[in-house]
């Protein structure tokens, strides 16, 4: 007995070649995308803004501004806890604008390991 795809699946060669550019176009754009995502910065506060970190599409720090009134050497553990908050907030904002970004060019196309 052979199987019968509904018109439109399928296609033979002609629709695997369509599909295959259609993947290289995505990949295309997601590379292009995350290119210009790594070129961004992005600017987190902690401590009411006592201390401001600035970090890069790859996740690495650019700066960290720490306000002179934020500096109490009798409490070094609340300065220590502001800076991994505001670092900590810069990661989360990055991850969620790559994720945002990504799935808009996949249209929610979950693709392990791409992104």
């Amino acid at each position: 007995m052979k199987a019968r795809l509904p018109k439109g699946m399928g296609g033979g060669p002609q629709n695997m070649q369509s599909m295959i550019k259609q993947a290289q176009k995505m990949q295309e754009e997601m590379e292009r995308t995350q290119e210009e995502l790594n070129e961004k910065e992005y600017t987190t506060s902690a401590g009411g803004g006592m201390v401001e970190c600035t970090i890069n599409g790859k996740k690495e720090i650019v700066s960290l501004n720490i306000k002179k009134e934020a500096v109490d050497p009798e409490d070094v553990e609340i300065l220590q806890d502001m800076i991994i908050g505001a670092v900590n907030e810069a990661i989360r904002k990055v991850e969620e604008i790559h994720t945002t970004e990504m799935e808009k060019i996949t249209n929610g196309l979950s693709l392990p390991g791409i992104f």
